[in-house]
């Protein structure tokens, strides 16, 4: 097994902080995290020393620097032990997305080649499915029982809780591999190295102002990039508190933002649209909130009037599993100012907006954007055909469309491979989607690509309708003429049930193409 890197940088020599031991010696007594699956506040002293009690159980169970280790389970404290145990012994966390169909985690899991596998309860039965094929693994760990053929995660709390040995790690050493959610195939293990997680974090707190009193909600699944390093390690390297949930909730987010002394809070479009249907939308305050973001794919632009309207400067960000994921800002004065735009850079990040031809495009032009900056991944997991398309001279291209307006403002138009060309003329799916969703009829919708023999593709329109809500094509197509050029009307409209999603909470284009492209 190997890993494709670029050439190593400058900061390889430098010397990888052991993170929550660093932070347990500088405020040991402050809340870390608020464990609302059992009801439980850990200090980070506390945190520390079950972690280095995890860390110390994997070491024992054969886990080296380099090794894989794969955690196929909900959100729960346990996990964070062990990417922070992984951490510190120079191991790899394979953070598994349980979203997918086993085939697919099967495949995952074939491709990291884990040494060691922990599971949570409600995954019992997939393992035992996978068992027999997954010939790299050495051990099985169970965080709850019934334990079959398998260890206790609680045999943990038999070793010593002082910190254990430490191989010699670099910045360049990786410490997780996070698939990226595979909208166009499958997906590719993004590697996060220890520079990478600890650049996006500097960037993070010294663009967004995060400080020790600020607390955030992990409501985003734990295999995703967004709930490791949007708010968590940022906030662990100020020393501020996470609150935990098992999932997204929408009665349970309203809880804590209104007695958890919640400051900040990020969710994907889907989390928002959710707290904005239920019944106490109406009565929440955001006040206490500085900092209520979206990201993982445009947001419609209703939901963020609805937040104005209540007072929040809520906006949408943008990152990637391969870069931080963090990589703008848009302060709050600019936010209704600059409508859907996601900011300037922060302060260790260098983006352009591209051509095919890899040139600069004018102001207000739409094209690639690309990235730069020490949080950006050096590749993909044993895939160096794919890190060789993605990174090209220092640059990591996204694949994402924006434009960069004449103030140094970006927007993100959408994604190269799902822009529409139409007679000639771009579409773009996420302006036509936000205006779609702007219809009180609708409650979800997509635009997909079809072929059409005058003017080479078109758009059609997936629609769901809210529960009750009845909508005409031709009442539709009337709505969408008074608010976009006519290019941009799509030509047909399908009704449908549900959208389907990918793991990472996306709408899932390759599906939806599948399904109504013909």
């Amino acid at each position: 097994m190997g890993i494709t890197m670029l050439q190593p940088s400058p900061q390889s020599s430098h010397y990888v902080t052991d993170w929550l031991e660093r932070r347990a010696a500088l405020t040991p007594n402050r809340i870390a995290l608020q464990d609302t699956l059992i009801g439980r506040d850990l200090t980070y002293s506390a945190w520390n020393a079950v972690t280095n009690q995890t860390a110390h159980f994997l070491s024992d169970l054969g886990v080296r620097k380099g090794d894989r280790v794969a955690v196929y389970a909900t959100n729960r404290t346990e996990y964070l032990e062990v990417w922070h145990a992984c951490g510190k012994l120079g191991a790899i966390l394979q953070n598994v997305n349980w979203r997918l169909a086993l085939p697919e985690v099967d495949h995952l899991l074939k491709d990291a080649s884990p040494t060691v596998i922990l599971y949570s309860g409600e995954f019992a039965a997939q393992i035992e499915t996978l068992r027999p094929t997954l010939t790299t693994v050495r051990e099985y760990v169970a965080f709850d029982p019934p334990y079959h053929r398998t260890l206790p995660f609680e045999k943990r709390l038999s070793f010593p809780t002082t910190a254990p040995d430490r191989p010699s790690l670099t910045l360049d050493d990786t410490w997780v591999i996070c698939y990226t959610g595979g909208t166009t195939g499958l997906p590719k293990g993004a590697l996060l190295t220890h520079g990478n997680m600890t650049w996006n974090s500097v960037n993070t707190v010294t663009s967004w102002g995060l400080d020790a009193n600020d607390v955030g909600i992990i409501s985003t699944p734990l295999f995703h990039t967004g709930a490791l390093n949007v708010f968590t390690l940022p906030l662990i390297h100020v020393g501020g508190k996470s609150i935990l949930c098992q999932r997204f909730d929408s009665n349970q987010i309203f809880d804590l933002i209104e007695t958890g002394g919640v400051t900040v809070f990020f969710g994907v479009p889907t989390m928002f649209l959710a707290l904005q249907q239920h019944p106490r939308w109406e009565s929440a305050d955001f006040s206490r909130l500085k900092i209520v973001i979206s990201g993982g794919a445009p947001c419609p632009m209703p939901i963020f009037e609805r937040f104005w309207a209540k007072g929040v400067d809520f906006k949408t960000g943008y990152g990637l599993t391969e870069a931080g994921p963090n990589t703008f800002w848009l302060p709050p004065e600019d936010v209704r100012r600059k409508p859907g735009a996601v900011g300037r850079p922060l302060i260790h990040v260098d983006v352009r907006v591209v051509r095919s031809d890899g040139s600069d495009c004018a102001a207000d032009e739409p094209g690639e954007l690309i990235i730069r900056g020490a949080h950006v991944t050096p590749g993909y997991w044993n895939n160096p055909t794919a890190t060789a398309e993605a990174i090209r001279e220092g640059w990591l291209h996204t694949g994402d469309l924006a434009k960069c307006d004449s103030e140094g403002y970006y927007t993100i138009v959408g994604r190269l491979k799902e822009m529409i060309i139409s007679g000639g003329e771009n579409i773009y799916p996420a302006e036509v989607e936000s205006v779609l969703f702007a219809h009180p009829a609708i409650a979800a919708a997509a635009l997909i690509g079809i072929p059409d023999p005058t003017w080479g593709e078109v758009g059609r329109a997936i629609v769901v309708l809210e529960v009750g809500r009845t909508l005409t094509v031709d009442e539709l197509v009337q709505f969408l003429r008074e608010r976009l050029a006519g290019y941009k009307v799509p030509k047909s409209i399908r009704f449908v049930n549900e959208l389907p999603q990918t793991g990472a909470g996306k709408v899932d284009k390759q599906l939806l193409a599948h399904l109504y492209g013909g």
